[in-house]
């Protein structure tokens, strides 16, 4: 299994990932692998490790190699993104910003609701379809952290992708189409001027992205889609966008062929999805799926490749898109789908139900609980959940979906926003009872995902230090990240909320640190016996301390000491020897605050409660 990119000429290069939820090794593109169909002609990432370089502006540069992305992938599936472009992609996710024509004032708002009014459009008439217009092109020029050396940016690229207009002057597409976007232009269907847009929210769960243009001239006739309600299996759809191999609209057509709970690559989520046969190409990523009557169903956004199959593509239903709208006029800001934050099991086997005390052959078992999770406070280990808002759990992990299917229990846990409480009836001890517990985001030990601009980042004395992500983990390659540490990437569970895994990542060379030249890739657990939460309770630790050495503890009982006056002296030379523009990144430069459960929390070793691989699976195991 493996998540790559494929540039414009669909070509690969072999790739590999190890995904949080199953411990995978890594394939070719051309074997069976869930990958981000992309056309963006990418920069490889260098499998070697690189010498640090002076920080410089960049010039614009195209090359054809490719760019793994990392994402949470299962079932030994692979997922395509479907944009297009050229350049060298990242990780990340930008502020979101107000919202103002959907209401500020919660009393006004109107939740998004689906169209259910048909539009008279006969099959085969969509060339001639006024709500082909609403489709625009989208022009990104992306410029990504640069997670080796993250006091710098690496080379710019760019790519295109799809939109379309939703009304009230917005636009939306997918989140990975403007990632890391520090221009994003869109031009309509037959119109030569491209238009400057602004990314107003990013759901990187979700893979959606919100767009506005101010440009009155851009919206002139224009008329929004209306959003269509979920279709049923073998409904015919149309995928619409501006996909590779012209530049003119493309329109492909096919039926529906499945409707379930779906992982989602570039967010790493697990989200209700629409498997169609309808062609999605490089390009397409953004763009409608459209019913029979003109109404928008969805958004295309991955394809599945195989050797073993063809002509699986994907695309975002309108209940996901209308949340993740939702989400954002309840906030004024994207905050997320939330989780229950529990580890659960199915329960099939009858003297397993007969030992917990379950008398029906229904409801999962609780392995475990997120620390980080509400969940955490309410329930327990060997809890079952029976019921979820009085609809009740099957011993396979399911619940009740339209007529004569079933879904993923975590469909229902999608449904929810975070800070909504959800009711559980859970079996505990042989008693029944109810229980309310409230939903919020998944912490993750390790993002997928870095917010804002810039990686964190601290330099002692040449030392540079650095959180641990998966987009550094990608950027590095596993090799030099070392198993140890990609154990505790992939299996670890954050013990308390801003918990991160600091690691010195590489040391510039100096006479002040000479014998630690080689080090590199270690996670620093303590400074001067004090035991680190977080890269900015590091910086604060260094700031504060008046010893006469700094002595740093690594894992595997690694120590680094400096003498405290002397690794002072010598910094500002470092810098200006490596061209970089300050110790540390700007968010360090905040003041440290200490909370509560922090220091609750220190009181345990972080990092040591690692979840194996076969409960992160799906086989008999699964997040809810």
């Amino acid at each position: 299994m493996a998540i790559t990119v494929a540039n414009c000429c669909f070509s690969a290069l072999s790739a590999s990932f190890k995904s949080r939820d199953c411990h995978l090794r890594l394939a070719n593109f051309t074997s069976t692998s869930l990958s981000c169909l992309d056309a963006r002609s990418l920069k490889a990432t260098n499998n070697k490790k690189r010498a640090p370089k002076k920080s410089s502006a960049a010039s614009p540069r195209k090359s054809n190699a490719e760019k793994k992305l990392p994402g949470r992938l299962k079932d030994d599936k692979s997922s395509l993104y479907a944009d297009g472009g050229s350049g060298k992609g990242g990780a990340g996710r930008p502020q979101s910003t107000g919202f103002k024509s959907f209401g500020t004032q919660r009393k006004e708002k109107k939740e998004f609701e689906l169209d259910s009014r048909e539009q008279q459009v006969e099959p085969g008439n969509f060339q001639d379809a006024t709500f082909l217009n609403a489709v625009v092109k989208v022009y990104c020029t992306h410029t990504a952290p640069d997670y080796s050396l993250p006091w710098q940016k690496q080379r710019q690229y760019t790519s295109t992708g799809s939109a379309f207009m939703i009304g009230d002057g917005k636009l939306l597409t997918n989140a990975h189409c403007v990632e890391h976007g520090t221009q994003v232009k869109v031009k309509r269907r037959g119109d030569d001027t491209k238009y400057v847009a602004k990314v107003l929210a990013r759901g990187v769960d979700c893979d959606i992205a919100l767009l506005s243009v101010e440009s009155e001239e851009f919206w002139k006739g224009a008329e929004p889609l209306r959003l269509g309600h979920l279709p049923r299996l073998q409904d015919a759809v149309t995928v619409v966008g501006y996909p590779l191999g012209g530049d003119t609209i493309s329109v492909t057509k096919g039926v529906v062929s499945r409707i379930e709970v779906t992982s989602y690559a570039h967010g790493s989520s697990d989200l209700l999805g629409i498997q169609i046969d309808a062609a999605i190409n490089p390009g397409n990523s953004g763009g409608p799926a459209f019913n029979e009557q003109g109404e928008c169903i969805g958004v295309a956004f991955q394809v599945y490749r195989s050797e073993e199959a063809e002509n699986i593509g994907y695309v975002i239903p309108t209940t996901v898109v209308s949340h993740f709208l939702n989400d954002y006029e309840r906030n004024g800001k994207y905050t997320g789908f939330p989780c229950l934050g529990v580890l659960l099991q199915k329960l099939e086997n009858p003297a397993l139900r007969v030992c917990l005390q379950v008398q029906s052959n229904e409801g999962v078992l609780v392995r475990r609980v997120e620390p980080t999770s509400d969940a955490n406070n309410v329930l327990k280990q060997g809890d079952v959940i029976v019921s979820f808002d009085d609809v009740h759990v099957g011993s396979e992990g399911t619940v009740p979906f339209r007529s004569n299917e079933r879904i993923a229990f975590r469909y229902l846990i999608s449904q929810k926003f975070a800070g909504d409480v959800a009711e559980l009836g859970i079996i505990r001890a042989g008693k029944f009872m109810k229980v309310q517990v409230v939903l919020n985001p998944r912490v993750h030990l390790v993002p997928y995902h870095i917010d804002g601009d810039q990686p964190s980042y601290l330099i002692i004395a040449g030392l540079v230090f650095t959180p641990l992500s998966e987009p550094l983990i990608v950027e590095e390659c596993e090799e030099s990240i070392g198993l140890k540490l990609l154990a505790k990437a992939r299996y670890s569970l954050a013990r308390f909320k801003g918990e991160q895994i600091v690691i010195l990542s590489q040391v510039l060379a100096n006479e002040v640190n000479i014998g630690y030249e080689d080090m590199g890739n270690q996670q620093v657990l303590k400074f001067n016996g004090t035991r680190i939460k977080n890269i900015h309770h590091l910086a604060h630790l260094v700031a504060c301390c008046q010893d006469k050495y700094m002595v740093f503890e690594f894992e595997d009982n690694y120590l680094a000491v400096l003498e405290r006056e002397v690794a002072v002296a010598a910094s500002a030379c470092i810098l200006k020897d490596y061209g970089i523009p300050s110790e540390r990144s700007d968010d360090l430069l905040e003041p440290y605050v200490e909370s509560l459960e922090d220091n609750q929390a220190a009181e345990h070793d972080f990092g040591d409660s690692p979840v194996s691989n076969l409960e992160i699976g799906f086989d008999g195991l699964l997040w809810a």
